[in-house]
């Protein structure tokens, strides 16, 4: 029998840790509950203090409470929640990521209790001074894909990195992923393929940060690469993903007018935000690397075919190059640097082409 509309929300005022919260008494004998930090579909967030312990450290606990419809909903959010669990516990104490310190039930609610990271989010940071700059992206870049390596090398898709869920410390200025509310291990079901049954979930994300095959509850590693796409076009621009127009044929998103950065950076950008997982970068690993290549490309420009040179046919008349023709990763990357050298020559007040090394035969 399908549970009555609202129930959930009267679950949640009539839950047994409100009663903590507005008692000030300890919860489990142990919690010192002292307010609530933020509510979602899934669950509601306390701040609170381990009243046993030497300093009474802060942390955080997490009620599940979802909008169940039926009793068969509620035991799949359940499900969900202690798959949670499990996978936090399994990704030990990275210094990325909020340690886990409990998890239990009781009176038939469930319940993760984190360790508190104080601190700003990304979001409060960028509408606080504003845009960032192209080094402090990169920068980002650079800090967060370790920890996104890490839960990938543990199987697990985090599903809803974005600026709000990135917090910068206030006492080191690291930067920690929060909200595994969305993670997923990523593990082979046998049976269920040979089934071909469809996966018994609902979407778990973040619109306008969740990629195409996130919405068809199909994600992958590539779809926290998208995620960090976007999180890095709103740290540049200071712009929501819905404030960014897509191309009506690729769905690709048209954001080249909105920052100034440099043709390297845009080529990684927008590698990161194929609609295509398949396009993207497929690992971190790779995305590193072509963060790395950058400091290289002037060394590597003297390697590199970097002038135009017209294709000619058998007859000896030029062949015409259709514009969107396909440009393999080198073609790109040589087709960048050419255009970075003469606007670099430009602003530096020279004229005619671009000096550069000869093109071989």
């Amino acid at each position: 029998m399908a549970n009555p509309p609202g129930q959930s929300l009267d679950r949640a005022a009539n839950s047994e840790i409100r009663h903590y919260y507005q008692s000030h008494r300890l919860f489990r004998d142990r919690y010192r509950v002292l307010k609530k930090l933020g509510q979602g579909g899934f669950g509601v967030t306390y701040l609170a203090q381990n009243a046993t312990l030497p300093g009474e450290p802060y942390c955080v606990i997490k009620q599940l409470c979802p909008k169940a419809g039926s009793e068969l909903s509620l035991e799949r959010a359940k499900v969900r929640f202690r798959r949670e669990a499990r996978a936090l516990a399994n990704l030990g104490s990275h210094s990325q990521i909020p340690q886990l310190l409990d998890y239990f039930t009781t009176g038939g609610e469930f319940y993760l209790v984190q360790d508190y990271i104080h601190g700003e989010t990304l979001a409060q940071e960028v509408r606080r001074q504003g845009r960032l700059t192209e080094a402090q992206v990169k920068y980002f870049l650079r800090e967060i894909i370790p920890v996104v390596r890490f839960i990938h090398r543990n199987r697990i898709i985090h599903r809803d990195i974005k600026p709000p869920n990135i917090i910068r410390s206030g006492r080191d200025r690291r930067l920690v992923l929060i909200d595994f509310g969305a993670v997923r291990e990523f593990l082979s079901d046998v049976e269920e393929q040979v089934s071909q049954q469809a996966p018994a979930t609902q979407f778990v994300g973040t619109p306008g940060f969740a990629p195409p095959e996130q919405l068809a509850l199909r994600p992958c590693y590539a779809s926290d690469i998208y995620a960090l796409g976007i999180t890095s076009l709103y740290l540049l621009t200071a712009r929501t993903p819905i404030e960014f127009d897509q191309d009506p044929h690729t769905g690709a998103i048209r954001w080249h007018h909105t920052a100034t950065v440099s043709p390297h950076l845009t080529m990684v950008i927008d590698k990161m935000l194929m609609p295509d997982a398949r396009d993207r970068y497929t690992t971190v690993d790779e995305l590193e690397r072509a963060l790395e290549l950058e400091p290289h490309l002037e060394a590597l420009a003297g390697c590199m075919n970097t002038r135009d040179r017209p294709t000619y046919a058998a007859n000896g008349d030029p062949v015409v190059l259709n514009p969107d023709a396909y440009l393999t990763p080198i073609q790109r990357e040589a087709q960048a640097i050419r255009k970075w050298r003469t606007k670099r020559s430009l602003s530096q007040g020279q004229k005619g082409r671009p000096a550069g090394p000869v093109s071989l035969p």
